[in-house]
């Protein structure tokens, strides 16, 4: 049996916070620093290595944090997790999106039904529609093959997605393998839908509905917008609109689609883009071969995951030298900085999967925890960020640590030599050099540029960006994500911090306010 505990109260806790910080400035110079370099690393799934070498960590902190990983159980929890436990206790439910790639543990069954029998059937679905999509079997109403996929979702329907077709959908123009252009409308601003729909040929397109509650206002009202662009094209919508949610929601057997694909109440938005929430546009834009590659990636970080020596389990290392940094060094915040333009997306869909999973205050039982907890995460692809934000994360008065990602090969597969070097080697010659910058700084007697250094970052480094790449990296923070939470004795399943401004939302639609809210809605016109 598995024990919830805050991490205050566990005694390798507190003698992890007795160490003696590691001073990076030291440990990463000279010779020793490249022994270092060699050593501090981890095999990941799909050629994929996470190296912690320039973190603010050395072999007793590393003993002391696998002694709290073992003392708060986390290998233990996780396979908990994956046999169906109800892991998610705010809604008392289970939490299955690992389910989506692989069958980790114990069959469970739930609805009657095998859920990994369920996943795989409405993989299988969405891949026979895909394919009729693509050899013209489904067409529009002129008979012609669809072009276009525009997906309609917010948060977790919207972010996850569209990150990874990003991240895909050069290296599947170079393969060969690109089917249809993809486009998203998120944010009920109607300049989002119109610059979308403006942008396309509404009669070659093909829209999918994303909400597992077939209530979501944002991704209902932008639905509306959608299909009055169709009627005024003189198109059925019904024709165009193919759905992705519960088989309880109002959606799932409605004659206003061509098609419905089901997910369940156990996969959360963060955690949906391995389900029909990403399959279903990923599939139609690359193919289902395609995304049955970037989940079979997925499905082998997840089995790294699994393992309970963290030392041999990349995303629990990962996690709980986070876990330090957040509770014993005192860092608010994460920055993600992969060194590849396909990842641009990446950051922000990191933003929401560990800032609304781990964003709580009380423990998995509703008492406030006298701790902190997850961390603010941002970032932006190199080397732009290095012209926008890294002044503060070199001189700035906060220390943040750094999550880089980098590959060696770009997925075009074409440069230029310019002055020497091609484009991909200035690439990767930026993010070797950031690293040693920051953890060893330079010392100058102008004191405007003098670097303190001790800025600990890790990275993630790969051959190419493909899509077993892919689903590897999603999958490493995905259960980054969840160990995290485990120490910290949250819930990092439910959301319920987004809840209170939808309410409110609706009382200033139903003109149903008062006092500031009301003074507000006059303000804005409503």
């Amino acid at each position: 049996m598995v024990a919830w505990n805050n991490l205050d109260t566990l005694k390798s806790y507190k003698a992890l916070s007795e160490l003696k910080a590691v001073k990076l400035q030291d440990v990463m110079a000279g010779e020793a620093g490249a022994e270092r370099v060699k050593n501090y690393k981890v095999p990941m799934a799909a050629d994929l290595v996470y190296s912690y070498a320039a973190k603010s960590v050395d072999d007793d902190t590393l003993k002391a944090l696998a002694a709290l990983a073992e003392e708060a159980q986390l290998a233990d929890k996780f396979k908990a997790l994956y046999n169906g436990e109800v892991i998610n206790t705010g809604e008392k439910r289970m939490v299955l999106h690992h389910m989506t790639r692989g069958q980790l543990g114990d069959s469970v069954v739930a609805d009657g039904g095998d859920k990994r029998e369920f996943y795989m059937n409405e993989q299988k679905r969405i891949a026979e529609f895909a394919n009729k999509v693509h050899n013209g079997e489904i067409t529009n109403a002129a008979g012609e093959k669809f072009t276009t996929v525009v997906q309609i979702g917010i948060g977790g329907s919207d972010l996850g997605p569209r990150a990874m077709y990003l991240a895909l959908e050069n290296w599947a123009k170079k393969e060969g393998l690109f089917k249809m252009d993809a486009k998203f409308i998120s944010n009920v601003d109607p300049d989002d839908a119109a610059a979308v729909l403006n942008s396309v040929d509404v009669a070659h397109a093909i829209f999918i509905l994303v909400s597992k509650s077939g209530t979501t206002l944002e991704t209902l009202t932008n639905e509306s917008f959608v299909k009055d662009a169709l009627k005024n094209a003189g198109l059925d919508a019904s024709k165009h609109m193919i759905a992705v949610t519960s088989e309880t929601s109002p959606l799932a057997k409605s004659s206003d689609y061509l098609a419905a694909f089901f997910m369940d109440d156990y996969i959360g938005g963060r955690f949906s883009s391995t389900s029909g929430v990403g399959g279903a546009i990923l599939s139609l834009a690359f193919g289902p071969e395609v995304f049955a590659r970037f989940l079979d990636g997925a499905a082998a970080e997840d089995k790294l995951s699994a393992n309970a020596d963290m030392m041999k389990n990349p995303a629990m290392l990962d996690a709980m030298i986070g876990v330090y940094e957040r509770n014993v060094l005192g860092y608010p915040s994460t920055a993600v900085l992969p060194y590849s333009q396909a990842l641009s997306r990446f950051p922000a869909h990191l933003q929401q999967l560990d800032m609304e999973s781990n964003g709580k205050s009380v423990n998995r039982f509703g008492e406030p925890v006298s701790y902190v907890t997850g961390p603010v995460i941002f970032g932006e692809p190199g080397t732009n960020g290095q012209h926008s934000f890294y002044q503060l994360l070199h001189q700035g008065t906060d220390i943040t640590p750094l999550q880089f990602i980098g590959f060696k090969n770009s997925q075009i597969g074409t440069d230029v030599d310019i002055q020497g070097s091609t484009s991909q080697q200035k690439l990767c010659a930026n993010v070797a050099a950031q690293i040693v910058a920051f953890a060893c700084g330079k010392d100058d007697e102008n004191k405007n540029k003098n670097f303190e250094g001790g800025r600990p970052s890790s990275i993630i480094i790969g051959e190419q960006l493909t899509p077993e790449a892919l689903g590897a990296l999603l999958a490493h923070f995905e259960n980054k994500v969840m160990f995290q939470g485990f120490v910290w004795n949250i819930n990092s399943f439910d959301q319920e911090g987004v809840q209170l401004g939808k309410v409110l939302a609706k009382k200033v639609l139903a003109h149903e306010t008062d006092g500031a809210l009301k003074v507000y809605s006059d303000l804005l016109n409503i």
